[in-house]
């Protein structure tokens, strides 16, 4: 059984080295014993992925990818480092409990999708700055059999909300959207995972969850976990009582690297969550802890937004770029509609012929980002409350029009770039895994609590934290928000309705049509740039796994008008020739995203969890 048969004291290894090692027992997927969780209303037969048979068994690590290309001197991450490589299935993630979970589910016979269920709780359990069932997120999955799907399990603005609750009398932004119970919406996690595993699940959902019950009840700490308890946010968090106490065990210190950290409240919702499926967090005794919660501290969501929430699935958004295909989130996510739009651009320009960031490069990255970032935060919302111009926005055509208007050598002040089509009828700290099993089937997934640790609010009794995605509608249309975006009126606060997200999980597609890539990253209002520079990395300049995930990045959102770059991302040649151009640089102090990517080369699934955070693929 999946449940408790091994002990997740310790990953055996972590990062991205292969591995032998002894796997969990499970149930296999096609044994008759298995059957449904419970769950109240009619049971609804699982259905399995269409299967496409790869033969062998054995993980075995692939020499150095060639180093064609380099890297500025000082940059913290290399290209040499070889993929880890399997046949029959893989899964990255951002921690090695996590991966190591989901790599049993399917080598036990479970899919792409029973992974990743198994996962995204695991990751609530392990991290909980940003894995979560107390926040919401995206799917995009495509079988062996070319089906494509998308779920938006993003959160909900509470039926109580009103447009200008973030506002004080004089009509100024507060904080209340950031931190404390006013921040949170109505999260959709546990729905989202719950109807990708009613549509597609093999394995008994009980099985699924009780992996991130046996973590909760005890799992080490490691340094990734430590990394997100920074001083200011031990400060933030010691505000609210019980998160103080699940997350500062040491006299309101975070615990020590090899600690055993218990969250026993935790421990039972998921038990909840595992023996009566979306009831068990919609309903019943953790329905009742969130709106005593919220009671406690004056926010707004009730029972009755709770037991409303729905997870809804959407057409994927699906898009051409030099003969490959990808797809990847509709809104309620802006990824995809965004990304197709700067793809559109920059393929009317022949890239490969350029430097890799070499100035040239960068300056047409940051002319088309600006367009499409300028139609983002105009035009997109929430689908089932404004109607958006997707069709023209994702359109060759509309890219012409855009790609028009850049000069190659000079660039744009972005307070000359508007929208486009007038009158025309994310948390930096996300988290995303990338799931490939057997048969070919692709599962894509980006969930998230915002920032990190959402509101900062835990739920007494519950042992999970709220998000404060909140802050990503337009609180304030015109105004910025905790991530520097300008939004418009189509994203403003409403009830019911879904926020704006650029969460941008994407399955990529070669020219023969078979599966190529799967990929995604967190990092608020880089995820978009990042994905597609991921991307751009294979399919223009031909890089590996490894070097495609380890390369420096570089980020523009149409306002403010700069372009960010890592450190030590750009040598001080390309600065200044871009300055030269127009553009206003900043190096960050931080990195951009924690990509989880997997790269299909010559039948064989190479994959690469990013260094800048730490995380570890496993595959078999």
């Amino acid at each position: 059984m999946l449940s408790g048969a091994r002990s997740y004291a310790k990953p055996r290894n972590s990062g991205n080295a292969c591995y032998p090692r002894t796997p969990m027992p499970m149930p296999s997927a096609r044994d008759p014993s298995l059957r449904p969780c419970p769950h109240r209303g009619p049971s609804r037969a699982h259905r399995s992925v269409p299967a496409l048979a790869v033969a062998s068994f054995l993980v075995a690590c692939s020499g150095a990818a060639p180093d064609a290309l380099s890297f500025p001197d000082g940059w913290a991450y290399g290209t040499g480092e070889p993929p880890a490589t399997a046949a029959n299935g893989m899964v990255v993630t951002t921690d090695a409990h996590a991966s190591d979970i989901g790599v049993d589910v399917l080598r036990a016979g479970g899919n792409a999708v029973d992974a990743a269920v198994a996962v995204q709780f695991a990751l609530a359990v392990v991290n909980p700055e940003a894995g979560n069932i107390g926040g919401g997120g995206f799917m995009v999955l495509r079988t062996a059999g070319n089906e494509v799907a998308a779920i938006d399990f993003r959160e909900k603005a509470p039926l109580a909300a009103t447009r200008d609750m973030y506002l004080d009398a004089d009509g100024n932004l507060t904080d209340k959207s950031v931190v404390g119970h006013l921040a949170a919406g109505v999260p959709g996690t546990v729905s989202g995972m719950w109807e990708a595993h009613q549509r597609y699940g093999s394995v008994a959902w009980t099985d699924l969850v009780q992996p991130a019950v046996t973590l909760a009840e005890g799992f080490e700490v490691g340094e990734r976990f430590l990394n997100s308890l920074s001083p200011t946010m031990v400060a933030s968090l010691a505000a609210f009582p019980a998160s103080a106490a699940q997350f500062l065990p040491r006299d309101g210190q975070p615990p020590a690297v090899g600690d055993t950290l218990r969250q026993t409240d935790l421990a039972e919702t998921l038990r909840r969550i595992r023996d009566e499926g979306p009831d068990g967090f919609y309903r019943g005794e953790t329905a009742d802890l969130i709106v005593a919660e919220m009671e406690r501290g004056r926010g707004i969501i009730t029972h009755e937004d709770l037991a409303a929430y729905r997870a809804a699935w959407r057409d994927p958004i699906t898009f051409g770029y030099r003969g490959h295909t990808v797809i990847s989130m509709p809104p309620s996510s802006s990824g995809g509609a965004t990304m197709a739009a700067m793809a559109n651009i920059l393929a009317r320009y022949d890239l490969a012929t350029m430097p890799w960031h070499g100035p040239d490069m960068i300056h047409l990255y940051a002319e088309a980002w600006k367009r499409a970032y300028a139609d983002r935060n105009h035009y997109l919302a929430d689908p089932d409350f404004v109607e958006m111009p997707l069709e023209r926005m994702t359109s060759p055509e509309y890219a012409a029009e855009r790609a028009s208007t850049i000069s190659t050598t000079v660039a744009t002040p972005s307070t000359a770039v508007g929208p486009g089509m007038e009158d025309s009828a994310e948390g930096e700290n996300t988290t995303h895994f990338s799931i490939v099993d057997r048969e070919g089937n692709a599962v894509s997934v980006t969930t998230t609590i915002n920032s990190w640790y959402g509101s900062k609010v835990t739920v007494s009794g519950a042992g999970f934290v709220l998000n404060n995605e909140m802050d990503d509608f337009a609180a304030k249309p015109g105004t910025p928000n905790q991530f520097g975006l300008v939004q418009g009126e189509n994203n403003a606060v409403g009830p019911g309705k879904r926020m704006l997200s650029a969460m941008t999980p994407s399955i990529v597609l070669g020219p023969d049509g078979g599966l190529r890539m799967v990929t995604g990253t967190p990092g608020g209002a880089t995820i978009i740039t990042t994905v597609f520079q991921t991307i751009s990395n294979v399919v223009d300049y031909g890089m590996g796994v490894v070097q495609a995930v380890n390369a420096p990045r570089v980020h523009h959102q149409h306002l403010p008008d700069q372009i960010y770059y890592e450190r030590g991302g750009l040598d001080p040649a390309t600065v200044a020739a871009l300055e030269a151009m127009g553009h206003t640089l900043v190096e960050r102090s931080d990195v951009s995203g924690d990509v989880q990517a997997i790269l299909l080369e010559d039948g064989v699934l190479t994959a690469w969890s990013d260094p800048r955070r730490g995380g570890a693929a496993r595959g078999y």
